[in-house]
């Protein structure tokens, strides 16, 4: 089975993290009973300093390069993945997309009907690339701007609404999508660093609702359990 993670900054993490996507490593290295890969075009992390994704300083060194592989980017989103997504899935032949998409978009593209109409679009192109494709779609976890901008708060809570949309209308029996919930228990003033971008205790929260979706509708992995 191929996994490929599908994000923005909050997925391909800033260099010296670990990121989301190292703790759903070792969570399948610890629970998947076969054989997996995890795919993508890409493997590096965001180097602040640089303004570029050229750094490859994870936290741990160990990190294994093979299992580095995302589709994520600082700055895109749901409009920037949807052209990308058809050709990383042919070439990696994923089987299940692991997705966290919609909060740079609404923050700094899109309002919440185009942003939605966009992870329509991605959809589509992962399904004409790979017909039998699996997904998983996170909802937007609002950030700190929401606190202070009712506007944003409303443009997030409406794109939900219409994520939960879109994945009754699509999924299928031959190609299903699940929606994960906001992870029950996320605070954005303990669980980031700046009120956005997770820290440790987010990064196992996020992994752990992917996991925890994973398990419970298709028998994949185990239970998530944090260190």
């Amino acid at each position: 089975m191929r996994f490929m993670f599908v994000g923005d900054s909050m997925t391909i993490g800033r260099a010296g993290d670990y990121t989301w996507r190292y703790r759903m490593w070792q969570h399948l290295e610890a629970t998947f009973d076969g054989p997996y890969r995890i795919v993508g075009p890409r493997c590096e992390l965001f180097d602040t300093g640089a303004n570029e994704p050229v750094s490859h300083a994870y936290a741990d060194p160990d990190f294994p390069g093979h299992a580095r592989r995302h589709l994520a980017g600082w700055g895109e989103g749901w409009q920037h993945m949807a052209p990308l997504i058809g050709s990383a899935v042919r070439s990696g032949q994923a089987d299940v997309l692991l997705v966290s998409l919609g909060l740079i978009d609404l923050g700094f593209y899109t309002a919440a009907d185009e942003t939605a109409a966009n992870a329509r679009r991605f959809i589509a192109e992962a399904r004409a690339a790979r017909p039998g494709i699996r997904m998983v779609l996170l909802p937007v976890i609002p950030n700190v701007r929401a606190e202070s901008d009712a506007p944003f708060a409303a443009e997030v809570s409406r794109f939900n609404e219409l994520l939960a949309k879109a994945v009754a209308d699509l999924s299928t029996e031959a190609s299903p999508i699940l929606l994960a919930a906001r992870p029950e228990a996320y605070e954005i003033h303990r669980d980031t660093y700046d009120g956005t971008h997770p820290n440790a205790s987010g990064e196992h929260r996020l992994a752990g609702e992917f996991a925890a979706v994973l398990h419970q509708a298709w028998g994949v992995g185990g239970p998530y359990r944090t260190p």
